[in-house]
């Protein structure tokens, strides 16, 4: 597998690149791809077919200066930001049996991650939810998945020791709907934080998903198509 280590400038270009990965590897074939991005700014993002007004406080993002955008996964909402380490990897689902539905490969991919990080944290690290890990009860990482014919994305968080928690509280609302081990907990008392350097994480996915190659062949033109159809329109961020 190929390994990218790319944040671009604007918030929907990273967005849109994990899209154009995809579409790339569906047009094309090549190898599966790891990829890694953190925000330095803060911004909100829906799952895709997330209700905008029943996961954010639209009025206290807008007074912050907080951008609200969607991906293309479903999934619930998250804070983006410092401190905020992004991963996806862009999968050939004929590559193992464990890719061919969406609740097997959700298995597939969080217990491949729970081990690559059980060494990291320093306690326990279960499996949550169907795509959530987390530590002593407090989930530090969420993911979701896009699948197309041949290929698949599957993308999420880990949240690190720089990440402003208290943000979580002010500009997103409960979420309508919560896994049971969430246990009705406010957005600070449910998540926690790694401290781990970003680059540890960075180490410990590559090795486990044996991802040593550089990607060189970043689809610039396909970012640049979706960010200006997409990422960019109110018509998709916050039309739902």
């Amino acid at each position: 597998m190929n390994h990218l280590d790319l944040t671009l400038p604007s918030a929907a270009e990273n967005l849109a690149c994990d899209e154009a990965l995809l579409d790339d590897a569906e047009q094309r074939g090549g190898r599966g791809v790891l990829r890694f991005w953190e925000s330095p700014t803060y911004f909100v993002v829906l799952g895709y077919a997330n209700k905008v007004r029943e996961e954010a406080d639209i009025e206290a993002c807008r007074a912050r200066g907080v951008p609200i955008l969607r991906r293309y996964s479903g999934g619930g909402t998250v804070l983006q930001g410092p401190g905020c380490l992004n991963y996806s990897v862009i999968l050939k689902i004929s590559d193992a049996p464990e890719l061919q539905s969406i609740t097997a490969t959700n298995r597939f991919v969080m217990e491949r991650n729970r081990q690559s990080l059980a060494s990291l944290v320093g306690k326990a690290v279960t499996v949550e939810g169907h795509t959530d890990l987390a530590a002593g009860g407090l989930k530090f990482s969420g993911n979701a998945q896009r699948r197309k014919r041949d290929w698949l994305l599957f993308h999420g968080t880990f949240l690190l020791r720089d990440f402003d928690l208290n943000l979580l509280e002010k500009i997103l609302l409960p979420p309508p709907r919560q896994p049971v081990y969430r246990q009705g907990r406010s957005h600070t008392k449910f998540v926690t934080q790694l401290s781990v350097a970003s680059d540890a994480v960075k180490s410990a996915l590559r090795q486990a998903w044996d991802a040593h190659t550089p990607q060189t062949d970043i689809p610039r033109e396909r970012i640049a198509q979706l960010v200006a159809e997409k990422y960019s329109r109110d018509d998709w961020n916050l039309s739902r």
